[in-house]
């Protein structure tokens, strides 16, 4: 689709995830810094992000799934790819075939990969992951402390690093950190020789104790802030602009959109906008976000609904909004943590749900 015939544009900056990871690389240094691109790169488009991680020397990544890791070992025959997911009954020999690397998360896992690799006489590589306290994946605290009774359960493995996930990390103050880290240090004495990875993005920003010997940002990567209620260190990564696609005037004491949901206490100008909760952009986001046009912010009136947003443009300069033309909806001025805050939700969310109807545009090297 072209620019010229999308009714909404959705432009990525490739230089500016790739000077994230510069940033988050030097940050940890000289732990090894990895790059998570699950979820096709938090929605931005694993395609183009990747490789353009790759070409700044990113040589790890993680997915979730590993149909994930299947489109990007396609894409980058060179690099290593880790499933977070881990090993389902039946996909050894496809991790294998596709020199996967599998996060363990159970001692089950651990012995199914252990007599694939004896099977075919590999020693394969593979990450062993020990629950610290998050309670999702990884090694419970008894199957940790059997393997700590029986290091040759992991005879004939290369493993490549003992990670673990923390929990509160965006949170510096709560104490669930300490006790994780605690953990952690403990897990990896009890299995010497073995290299850790705690820090995900905002663990990085804890301090050196918590680096490691790999650290393995995401939503960093693509401008999500880190360190919520701090200034972000980190670059936007995306514009949103939605065409507009009619302006019109609206009496005083006459709603908006679904459900009458707001009101005009006076004349007004409204803006209706080619974007909608089908495109990603929320609907907790009625009544509550904002929009940009050159230099103006202008306040949603009204529900968004599956097609159209509705903006109040009555302040501004008469002709400056016109049909055709572009409002930008996400950007360095009301960014994806701003829009999150106004739904009520996170960053991570925001991104992720950004859907296939906008026209992406990359910019950058790798473009």
């Amino acid at each position: 689709m072209t620019t010229e015939a999308a009714s909404s544009i959705l432009t990525i900056d490739l230089d500016a995830v790739a000077d994230n990871w510069r940033r988050l690389r030097d940050a940890a240094a000289p732990a090894v810094c990895a790059a998570v691109v699950k979820a096709d790169a938090y929605g931005l488009g694993i395609d183009k992000v990747a490789p353009a991680l790759a070409d700044v020397g990113c040589a790890l990544f993680f997915v979730a799934t590993l149909d994930e890791g299947l489109r990007l070992r396609a894409l980058l025959p060179q690099v290593d790819v880790a499933v977070l997911g881990g090993l389902l009954p039946g996909t050894a020999p496809i991790f294998l075939r596709d020199r996967l690397i599998p996060v363990l998360n159970d001692l089950g896992q651990v012995e199914r990969w252990r007599g694939e690799c004896a099977k075919t006489g590999q020693a394969g590589a593979a990450i062993l992951h020990i629950d610290t306290g998050m309670n999702r994946l990884g090694l419970d605290p008894r199957e940790a402390e059997r393997l700590a009774l029986d290091a040759t359960l992991l005879d004939g493995l290369d493993i490549r690093y003992v990670m673990t996930h923390m929990a509160c990390a965006d949170t510096p103050s709560d104490p669930l950190n300490e006790i994780q880290l605690a953990r952690f240090k403990a897990a990896l004495a009890a299995l010497p020789g073995l290299k850790g990875s705690l820090a995900a993005s905002s663990a990085i920003f804890l301090g050196r104790d918590c680096h490691f010997d790999l650290v393995r940002p995401g939503a960093a990567l693509y401008g999500i802030n880190p360190t919520p209620g701090k200034p972000n260190p980190m670059r936007q990564t995306v514009r949103l602009e939605g065409r507009v696609l009619q302006v019109r005037y609206v009496d005083s004491g006459e709603a908006v959109g679904y459900g009458a949901s707001r009101r005009f206490d006076r004349p007004g100008k409204i803006a209706t906008i080619a974007t909608g909760y089908a495109d990603g952009y929320l609907r907790s986001l009625s009544n509550g976000s904002l929009a940009h046009l050159a230099g103006h912010r202008v306040p949603m009136m009204g529900r968004v609904s599956m097609d159209l947003l509705t903006f109040d443009v009555t302040d501004l300069p008469e002709g400056l909004v016109i049909p055709g033309g572009l409002v930008e909806l996400l950007g360095e001025q009301y960014t994806p943590d701003d829009a999150a805050r106004d739904a009520g939700t996170i960053g991570y969310e925001i991104l992720t749900s950004l859907g296939q109807r906008y026209a992406r545009r990359y910019i950058g090297a790798g473009a």
